[in-house]
């Protein structure tokens, strides 16, 4: 692992090339697949334009030459009955209403795309681009005829799965509060399948993200249309669940669709084992909640407050976080380029979901990505592929495909 200076060393050195490397940069088309946001009542009155708790707003977008991204639509995993499904429901639009005003408010801005097409439209006309993506299919409530009215919406992806099995198929990750089995359907169930082939029909792109080893293999061989992983990593370098295996990443490529490889800090270096279960039994403890996806200590009486900040003091002390760089990110880059090609891999940040490393923690860095890209000797066309072209490229497919 670099050490705090080198990091910072590497850091310099790339402002250093900033002329020659901020030029590139802003003649891309930058996607990034998956950025999270506040429901509406969690929001507030806040619009998005410039907001120092969050990693994406619309100042730090257009800072940092990121053109678009598609904001999720998540709904966190409930039990499987009819109440938990309409929670879940609820809490997705509730995503949608932020969007909704974010976008209504700052119109001269940024933009909705529904289409490849419309996309480029939007960015030759100067604006900023807001994609939709949804992460988690339980809203569905099992019934593949819910899918539309997202679509309609304007979601171009579905993540059939989050944390936890659902209806649909089995997760990466079972709940492990319920002592949930590994698996409970063997990889998709009959109603996922039947998602899949909604998805296709609609003209929604297919996300393994999140999905089960088996399911993910199986969402790639029944889906008629490319599909995509819109927020993995590689689990020949970090071995954990969520992180794809070359399996998985072979299976995305044969069905022509692309893997955007994720810049989250566990995903991408592991910290000790009992560093997270530490941390989540201190949340519960003191009652904190994620905020933008960071825990907000302020939130908390006093008291709590102050039990908090000591115990996790003692925490990072005993079982140290390990942080990961832009050059760590890249590394999961650099194995999913060679072992699929530069046609089938993009990236992907996970801001407000907990996203975020050295290097790039929010959106106005993004340019310290391309730089080292730059360095590790990728071409201008490749960097072109990874930023966007790759991604554009299978949802245009999805949307022929579609439409035949």
């Amino acid at each position: 692992m670099l050490t705090i200076f080198m990091t910072t060393a590497l850091i310099g050195l790339a402002s250093a090339t900033i002329p020659q490397d901020r030029a590139l940069h802003d003649s891309l088309f930058t996607v990034d697949t998956h950025v999270d946001i506040l429901r509406i009542e969690e929001a507030k009155d806040k619009d998005y334009l410039a907001l120092p708790d969050v990693q994406v707003d619309i100042e730090k977008m257009e800072q940092g030459g990121l053109d678009a991204v598609f904001f999720i639509l998540f709904s966190s995993q409930g039990k499987l009955t009819p109440e938990s499904h309409e929670a879940a429901q609820q809490e997705a639009l509730a995503r949608y209403a932020t969007i909704r005003r974010m976008l209504d408010r700052h119109p001269d801005r940024i933009k909705l795309a529904r289409t490849v097409a419309e996309a480029q439209q939007i960015h030759a006309d100067g604006k900023l681009v807001a994609f939709l993506g949804m992460e988690n299919g339980f809203p569905l409530a099992r019934d593949a005829a819910n899918l539309e009215q997202y679509f309609d919406l304007g979601v171009r992806y579905l993540g059939l799965m989050h944390m936890g099995h659902n209806g649909l198929g089995d997760s990466a990750d079972p709940n492990r509060s319920t002592h949930e089995a590994e698996t409970i359907h063997g990889g998709l169930s009959d109603e996922g399948r039947a998602v899949v082939a909604e998805a296709n029909r609609l003209g929604i792109m297919v996300d393994v993200s999140h999905a089960h080893r088996d399911t993910a293999i199986e969402m790639a061989s029944i889906s008629k249309a490319p599909v995509i992983a819109s927020h993995s990593a590689v689990r020949s370098l970090t071995n954990i669940t969520r992180n794809m295996d070359d399996d998985q990443l072979m299976a995305v490529k044969e069905s022509g669709g692309v893997v955007q490889v994720v810049a989250f800090n566990s995903h991408l270096k592991i910290s000790p084992a009992e560093r997270m279960p530490a941390l989540m039994k201190l949340m519960k403890e003191v009652g904190l909640t994620a905020v933008a996806g960071r825990p907000d200590p302020d939130s908390l009486s006093p008291e709590m407050r102050e039990k908090y900040l000591t115990e996790y003091a003692l925490i990072n002390k005993k079982w140290p976080k390990v942080t990961a760089t832009v050059s760590d990110f890249i590394d999961h880059i650099d194995y999913a380029v060679q072992l699929i090609g530069i046609d089938h891999v993009g990236i992907a940040s996970d801001f407000g979901g907990g996203g975020g490393i050295d290097g790039w923690r929010d959106a106005s860095e993004t340019p310290n990505v391309t730089s080292e890209l730059i360095k590790r000797g990728y071409s201008e066309q490749d960097i072109r592929k990874l930023w966007g072209e790759n991604l554009l490229r299978v949802l245009a497919e999805v949307e022929h495909l579609a439409e035949d």
